[in-house]
């Protein structure tokens, strides 16, 4: 029997700067912490993009290194629909200590993460989470 070449799977376009710099803001939030959609994009150098980080966070791997769960929006909530990633997202923040309200919303004043020598959004620095 003759053998049939083997079907390729196409390759992922490599990372596009934007996505790199997005990425390695990400990786930077400690556990426990939050950081929003649009926090993540100035941060990276793209403000206003705060859409591209969502993008970005679609496009990762399987098995990627990079906390995506750990970027919520800035209302406090989980994007993805609680029936399909948001489940797992939760699961994950609340393994690390971050708690949700009734709403399902996170306190940004209390979880969101500030990079050292950065105000958060709201003009103060953020506190360290309450156990």
């Amino acid at each position: 029997m003759k053998k049939l070449p083997r079907a390729k799977r196409p390759k992922r376009a490599a990372p596009s700067s934007a996505y790199t710099r997005i990425y390695a803001v990400v990786c930077r939030i400690p556990r426990g912490r939050v950081a929003t959609y649009g926090q993540i994009a100035e941060l990276a150098g793209l403000p206003g993009h705060a859409r591209q980080v969502g993008y970005a966070m679609h496009a990762l791997p399987d098995g990627s290194s990079v906390p995506w769960h750990r970027v919520i929006s800035a209302s406090g909530g989980i994007s993805l629909g609680a029936f399909t990633w948001g489940g797992l997202q939760r699961a994950l923040l609340e393994s690390e200590g971050v708690k949700f309200d009734r709403a399902g919303r996170v306190s940004l004043e209390r979880f969101r993460w500030s990079p050292r020598g950065r105000p958060t959004p709201a003009g103060r620095r953020a506190s360290r989470p309450r156990a």
